[in-house]
């Protein structure tokens, strides 16, 4: 390219000497003539440095490509050499399954057959313990009615301490001396005199009507809202002794002055009085009365329950003297009303329950005796031909064996996947 940029400058020079009356003629021709080999001498530099700039540019993508290609050779050979590991590892890992397969297929077995021989044995024991008992029924029937009677007593005691119910209690003890009757055994006769002493202990137990109690309190609380309040309480005027006159002339004076004194209080009467003036209750104190001897009520029945004759007693007593103070005593409702507390209170909430029964220890003791110790003898035999070392417990082992393999199997496997990534993280930053 510079080469014909020269030879066209030669060229146009002859043309110029062959006009000699044009290029006169105007005055910037020489000036055009000189700057036309300056420019040529800057062309000519700029194109050797561009084609160095070129030449550069390609020497360092090639060097980079070059660098780059081994670089992607030494990665493929890592990947590769990671491949090999793995499959060297899953070869392994399947290695040790087949072999803990295996393994834990032989314990199973082991513990299978274990297992179905300790079953037999059972069914053995059972039917061994079967035969045992319908000997037991064969032989001795009555026990059974022995040991229902043991029920019977116990069922009496809870319904006696817990529920103080004496009526069911006497019944349930009659029952169970029914049953001792069956029995038809001379040996037993101390079980039943115990029997009829608790059952005579508990027929002489009062018995108390709560319910009646109760229903007769509630009657009196719904009636406290009618009773009407009682007017304004004045103290007790003091006695007055009203002087007479006498016969005897002597006593003029003093017979005048008692006329005169009779005289002046048919205008003006003085009486002293001694003590406190109750006034009337306000309607807000009305409503507090009533429910302070609802409140007394309740306790009393509550009382009734809880065998609380003392708390049952100062209740219905705080109640009565709470009606005879603010209560009007001439109304019948007020009367019937307390006669009715009354005779409440005269009533026995509290009952002496009998501390134990006799004859829930002696059969107690007979059926420990009877039956239990026969069971013993049964059960002896029994254990004696089931003793026998128990299955090893392969589950433990067998888990243990089968999740190590796998453990270290899936770290490696980890493990190489974070390399393999980590080198073709490198790969792509590299060519980038």
């Amino acid at each position: 390219m510079t080469d014909k940029k020269i030879n066209t400058n030669q060229t146009a020079a002859p043309a110029a000497k062959d006009k000699p009356a044009v290029s006169a003629s105007k005055n910037s021709a020489p000036n055009a003539t000189k700057a036309a080999p300056a420019a040529a001498k800057q062309k000519k530099s700029g194109s050797k440095t561009g084609w160095v700039a070129i030449a550069l540019v390609l020497a360092l993508g090639g060097g980079l490509y070059y660098h780059g290609h081994q670089q992607g050779l030494q990665q493929q050979q890592q990947v590769a050499a990671l491949q090999q590991q793995i499959a060297t590892m899953k070869a392994a890992m399947q290695a040790d399954q087949q072999q803990t397969i295996s393994m834990v297929n032989d314990e199973l077995n082991t513990a299978q057959q274990k297992v179905e021989q300790g079953i037999s044995q059972q069914q053995k024991s059972i039917d061994s313990i079967q035969t045992a008992i319908a000997d037991l029924k064969g032989q001795e029937p009555n026990d059974w009615l022995l040991a229902e009677a043991d029920y019977l007593v116990k069922m009496a005691g809870r319904k006696l301490w817990l529920e103080h119910d004496v009526t069911s209690a006497t019944l349930l003890l009659e029952a169970a001396d029914h049953r001792i009757a069956e029995l038809n055994d001379p040996s037993l006769k101390g079980l039943r005199q115990a029997m009829s002493n608790d059952i005579t202990a508990l027929k002489s137990v009062t018995v108390v009507d709560r319910d009646g109690i109760v229903l007769r309190l509630n009657s009196l609380e719904n009636s406290i809202d009618s009773l009407p309040l009682a007017n304004a309480i004045l103290a007790k005027a003091e006695p007055q002794q009203n002087p007479t006159v006498s016969q005897s002339v002597n006593d003029w004076k003093n017979n005048l002055m008692t006329s005169l004194k009779n005289f002046s209080e048919n205008f003006i009467t003085y009486r002293k009085r001694d003590g406190s003036v109750v006034p009337l209750l306000s309607p807000q104190q009305d409503f507090y009365l009533q429910q302070n001897i609802t409140n007394k009520l309740e306790t009393a029945i509550a009382a009734v329950y809880r065998d609380q004759g003392q708390v049952y007693r100062d209740s219905i007593a705080t109640a009565i003297k709470w009606s005879q103070q603010y209560y009007d005593l001439s109304s019948p409702k007020t009367q019937s009303f307390i006669a009715g507390l009354q005779q409440l209170e005269q009533q026995n909430v509290a009952v002496d329950y009998p501390a134990k029964l006799q004859s829930q220890a002696l059969i107690t003791q007979l059926v420990n005796q009877v039956l239990r110790n026969k069971m013993t003898a049964i059960s002896e035999p029994v254990e004696a031909k089931t003793t026998q070392a128990a299955p090893k417990n392969v589950a433990p082992a067998v888990k243990k064996a089968v999740e190590k393999p796998i453990k270290q199997a899936t770290a490696t496997e980890n493990t190489a996947t974070k390399n393999k990534a980590a080198v073709t993280y490198t790969t792509k930053e590299e060519t980038k």
